[in-house]
């Protein structure tokens, strides 16, 4: 059975941790924990999900670091993991996260499958691993971890993979079908792309502008949209209010960049469809991982999620300056949270 290393089980990647458990064996799943160590060695992981079920308990092995994990491999007859996932958030660090799974990667035979927002967020490990196939994926996976251990999702549930690059040799196009396979094997679901990136980029127009957004208001989404409908910053018939025209506008500029890098189709329509499914939902409405983190006072995944947007837009000569405005406060916004802390 292939074996798998998930570095980072918060609410997706102890998800996922559950589906690759069912398909491989919990006994080859390892799960790196750091805050839910305790409650994980413990307890194990518990999901509770609209979708898969309730109470759905899990126990796959534990350990605190990478170089613990490729330990406890040791002792068994294979010496190297199939699959790295990290699910960990894309903030930096240092060592960098691409650094930190390096004892856990075998030279041409591991896989690494990258769980995480944003755009732009393979290439240091293209550079450190360049044999190794390299799997890059979107997430729509609304959960949360309400406790150490214990997780809540609802709503939907779709894992779109793909290789980086998408030119990749053929022996990695075929790791990816088979990382697919074992989701599907384990009850998640998940679709095999030629090109990962045109879901990045469609993704993003949600991701670079609710996720920044809501965390700098401290509202969830249609919660923003209720308190902006009337501020007089519009025209008098527009029917959906100030609030959802400065959200299109800030979409239309991550469109303009998709389109520059050949993503046409992340377009008006597009930016519509994903305004729509924020605009009818029930009050509060979603709450995105910013927000979560601001409330929390933890760093926030803004280079990957919007700055790296700003950066890309800047090579191409695209104009962003809504985008460029709320990367710099959004980035001001989670220093402070580091800079709070150091001095107590």
């Amino acid at each position: 059975m292939p074996k798998v290393l998930v570095f980072g089980t918060g609410s997706l990647g102890t998800c996922y941790a559950w589906a690759l458990s069912n398909a491989v064996g919990q006994d080859n799943v390892t799960a790196i924990c750091r805050s839910n160590y305790e409650a994980a060695s413990r307890n194990g992981f518990t999901v509770h999900s609209t979708l898969w079920g309730d109470n759905l308990t899990f126990q796959p092995r534990i350990a605190r670091s990478v170089a613990e994990a490729v330990q406890q491999l040791s002792l068994d007859t294979q010496q190297f993991f199939d699959f790295v996932v990290v699910a960990a958030k894309a903030v930096p660090t240092d060592p960098s996260i691409a650094e930190i799974i390096g004892p856990a990667i075998a030279k041409g035979k591991t896989a690494i499958v990258l769980l995480q927002n944003g755009i732009g967020i393979e290439d240091e490990y293209a550079r450190l691993y360049p044999e190794s196939p390299l799997l890059s994926t979107v997430a729509y996976f609304p959960a949360t971890q309400v406790s150490p251990g214990v997780v809540h999702h609802k709503e939907v549930e779709l894992l779109h993979v793909g290789t980086y690059p998408a030119d990749a040799p053929q022996a990695h196009k075929n790791t990816a079908r088979e990382f697919v396979e074992l989701l599907g094997k384990g009850g998640a679901t998940a679709k095999l792309h030629d090109d990962i990136q045109r879901k990045r980029w469609a993704k993003l127009l949600v991701n670079s502008s609710w996720n920044p957004i809501c965390a700098l208001t401290r509202l969830r989404d249609r919660e923003f949209i209720e308190v902006s409908l009337d501020l007089g910053l519009g025209a008098e018939n527009d029917k959906w209010g100030d609030g959802v025209r400065f959200i299109k506008d800030v979409m239309m500029e991550i469109a303009s960049v998709a389109q520059a890098y050949g993503y046409n189709d992340v377009n008006e329509e597009t930016v519509d469809f994903q305004i729509g499914r924020a605009a009818v939902r029930d009050l509060p409405g979603v709450q995105p991982s910013m927000l979560g983190d601001a409330f929390e006072k933890r760093s926030m995944e803004v280079d990957a999620i919007v700055g790296n947007v700003v950066k890309l837009a800047r090579k191409k000569g695209v104009n962003v300056p809504m985008l460029r405005t709320i990367y710099l406060l959004a980035n001001g916004l989670s220093e402070s949270f580091s800079r709070k802390k150091l001095q107590g």
